[in-house]
């Protein structure tokens, strides 16, 4: 049961939390739409780098305003140096809103600036949507098996999306950031989706396998991102707002982009059956970490 501290505490930090995203967003936005009105390259670019700032100001803010409020104990571990001059293809579990905000402020301290994956439906989300069009993230349209059979002109359009997409990151290093799982993990989610992880969702492989394929060569690496709320698995927001977050961890294993990640997902079922079986690896190994975190939890 929340104290009357943190009630008192919740409606200020979410408040802080609104303005700096409507301030940083709104900026984003605006330099946004002179790139879109004057496209000339050298100004576009010059533009780009000053909304990643901006972009990275954002999540500095939103971070140091979680430390702020909540006594809270931010564990990072990378286990190999990085560059902010390379590209990489970042794969986290998705647990919490509050993932994206620490997910920008470690890429601000250790990557090139990330750009998300997202489903369409956020190009609607206030401030998030509009900032997150002017920095050239992808808004991805899934589409079900049984949506297709009924409109199969739209076969492979997802794809297609994807594809150009990523020839927008040809120019400058960028972190590109897949949240595999396709939606955030809650309890009620892995039970109806059967998932065998007992902290995550299935991973969905078809996104990143494409995404490898049309920029595998570029990657410098693959980082594994693990992000968990030990204390605070319950409802993560809503504790970080209330001031009563205590544990953050985010653990990132540095991969190789190897051949045998890189292939015809969709056309080569022999390189598909491989892949999936990476990804799962990479999953159960995420999902025992996890375990291994709350074990350390309940024996204190």
């Amino acid at each position: 049961m929340k104290s009357i501290k943190s009630y008192i505490i919740l409606p200020i930090h979410f408040i802080l939390q609104m303005s700096n995203l409507a301030l940083w967003g709104g900026l984003i936005f605006c330099f946004g739409l002179v790139r879109f009105i004057i496209p000339i390259k050298l100004i576009s670019r010059a533009l780009l780098k000053l909304m990643h700032f901006l972009y990275f100001t954002y999540s500095i803010f939103a971070v140091a305003m979680i430390k702020f409020f909540n006594k809270v104990n931010v564990e990072m571990r990378v286990d190999e140096a990085l560059s902010k001059e390379k590209w990489y293809l970042i794969i986290a579990n998705h647990i919490s809103y509050l993932d994206i905000a620490l997910l920008i402020r470690f890429c601000a301290e250790h990557t090139s600036p990330p750009k998300f994956f997202l489903k369409k439906e956020l190009i609607w989300l206030p401030f998030v949507g509009i900032a997150a069009w002017a920095l050239d993230m992808p808004f991805m349209r899934r589409y079900s098996q049984a949506f297709i059979e009924k409109h199969p002109h739209l076969k492979g359009k997802d794809i297609e999306t994807t594809r150009q997409s990523c020839a927008k990151f040809i120019d400058s290093p960028t972190s590109v950031i897949n949240f595999v799982e396709g939606t955030r993990f809650t309890p009620i989610k892995a039970q109806e989706r059967k998932s065998p992880f007992a902290h995550l969702l299935r991973p969905k492989a078809g996104g990143i396998a494409f995404t490898l394929a049309s920029m595998g060569e570029q990657f410098s690496n693959v980082l594994d991102v693990t992000i968990a709320y030990p204390e605070n698995s319950g409802h993560p927001m809503m504790d970080m707002l209330s001031g009563e977050m205590s544990h953050i961890v985010i653990d990132v294993c540095v991969l190789p982009v190897s051949e045998e990640i890189i292939g015809d997902y969709f056309e080569n079922p022999s390189f598909r059956e491989n892949f999936q079986v990476w990804l799962n690896r990479l999953w159960e190994s995420k999902d025992e970490r996890m375990k291994e975190w709350m074990k350390g939890l309940k024996a204190q």
